[in-house]
């Protein structure tokens, strides 16, 4: 079944070059099945890249999702125009008495920013607080799963001496069998991309459970038994040439950033990355959805309002 996204959305036409499934919304307004809602709350800089990503990958399900693009109030993104946001993006108010089954937290590149200085942090309180009546379940990116795990459950993000940046193998947690993680081999790639970590102590005292591990990166996923909300360190939904990106960018910059570990073919940044990664993010978000469609009630909104 297709992803449901608005007509008008410049990343339709990406999406459709890629194959993947879209429903015109005439249509989807008059099939007699109930769609997964999928809200997106869209922290990144560069939000018509984001949109691609992370539709790809619902629209590779089984299942019609349709997404609502979010953003918030209290900050003006620079880097996308303010009609595109006018015309595709809801805030708080405007979707405050809806109810979805699931909240996706994009990652955001202010990590080295204590929560309490960033300037829409009160506001994601609130969003993240409303999501608890009005929202099934919910996945943290990068940054956006660290804002969950402290408001949620208050495990702190912790600066690191240098930036984790590049492809690391991520073992999987075999001791005990998760749904989720159904498919994926004991070793997988992710891209990774932040100057801060969660501790692995930290994490476990809070009765979380780590689902993917690093020697050389740390903590790459985790999950609350209880919700069963996600938190995903790292970015499965980066395309091949994302860290690239970043690096010349930094490097335009002058950060002095080095080359992306694992990433380039022979560390030349004239030769093209090659996306390793994408069959578990695929995977993933699959079994998630799939995950979603078998615990959610049908009629899980009525029984919110009760």
């Amino acid at each position: 079944m297709p992803i449901k996204i608005p007509d008008s959305l410049p990343a339709r036409e990406m999406l459709l070059d890629e194959d993947v499934d879209l429903i015109d919304t005439s249509i989807a307004q008059n099939q007699d099945i109930r769609p997964l809602k999928f809200l997106l709350l869209n922290l990144m800089p560069q939000k018509n890249q984001t949109e691609v990503q992370f539709a790809r990958l619902l629209g590779a399900s089984p299942l019609q999702i349709e997404l609502t693009l979010m953003t918030t109030q209290s900050y003006s993104p620079k880097n996308t125009s303010k009609n595109h946001i006018l015309e595709f993006y809801k805030s708080l108010d405007e979707i405050k008495n809806n109810f979805y089954d699931v909240l996706i937290i994009t990652g955001a590149p202010i990590e080295t920013i204590p929560f309490e200085e960033v300037k829409y942090w009160q506001e994601l309180k609130e969003i993240i607080s409303w999501s608890s009546s009005n929202v099934f379940r919910r996945i943290g990116i990068c940054w956006g799963a660290q804002a969950l795990l402290k408001e949620l459950h208050n495990v702190e993000k912790h600066q690191i001496k240098r930036k984790l940046f590049g492809v690391y193998d991520h073992n999987l947690n075999k001791s005990k069998r998760y749904r989720l993680m159904n498919g994926f081999i004991d070793r997988f790639p992710m891209p990774v991309s932040r100057y801060t970590e969660n501790k692995e102590k930290e994490i476990l005292q809070s009765g979380l459970e780590i689902l993917a591990f690093s020697s050389e990166s740390g903590v790459g996923m985790v999950r609350c038994p209880k919700s069963k909300d996600l938190f995903i360190l790292n970015h499965l939904e980066y395309d091949a040439k994302t860290l690239k990106d970043e690096f010349l960018r930094d490097k335009s910059e002058n950060f002095g950033i080095k080359l992306p570990d694992n990433y380039f073919p022979n560390n030349d940044i004239n030769l093209e990355p090659i996306n390793r990664w994408r069959p578990y993010a695929f995977l993933l978000f699959s079994n998630f959805i799939n995950e979603v469609y078998q615990d959610v009630p049908f009629n899980f909104c009525k029984q919110l309002k009760v």
